[in-house]
């Protein structure tokens, strides 16, 4: 006989609930933030998880957090390269070596953007009115 899981419990894929219900959502989403171990990575990519650790020895960029027992934790930045990654490969076409020789370039050339740019500008400018205040008082 199956016993239907109590009202706090979960069941792979199902619904997570407190008892009244409130804040229900599917067990696989996470905040935008949050980090994903390789199972859940795995489902939301489609990819095996040997897959995910082969390119960890392939892609030096990729490197999730690894806690006791080597579970690994894949930050959200890191997700972001196994997507770009998976794309690279699966749907343009471009070969492991390929990838690994645009990923190497990209980080060769770390252009700044605009924000940065700005952010950066802005900074030198509060310096720069403070020393002329520092000289104007001193």
């Amino acid at each position: 006989m199956m016993v239907p899981p109590g009202p706090s419990e979960t069941v792979a894929g199902d619904i997570t609930a407190d008892e009244s219900g409130a804040g229900a959502r599917p067990a696989s989403e996470k905040a935008a933030g949050a980090f994903r171990t390789i199972g859940e990575l795995s489902r939301e990519t489609g990819l095996p998880q040997h897959i995910l650790r082969y390119w960890e020895t392939r892609f030096p960029q990729l490197r999730p957090l690894q806690r006791a027992g080597n579970r690994r934790y894949y930050r959200p930045e890191d997700v972001a390269l196994v997507q770009r990654i998976n794309d690279l490969l699966n749907q343009q076409g471009y070969t492991i070596r390929g990838v690994q020789t645009l990923l190497a370039d990209e980080r060769k050339r770390a252009p700044t953007s605009a924000a940065t740019m700005e952010a950066v500008r802005a900074v030198r400018d509060s310096l720069a009115d403070a020393l002329a205040e520092d000289a104007a008082v001193g």
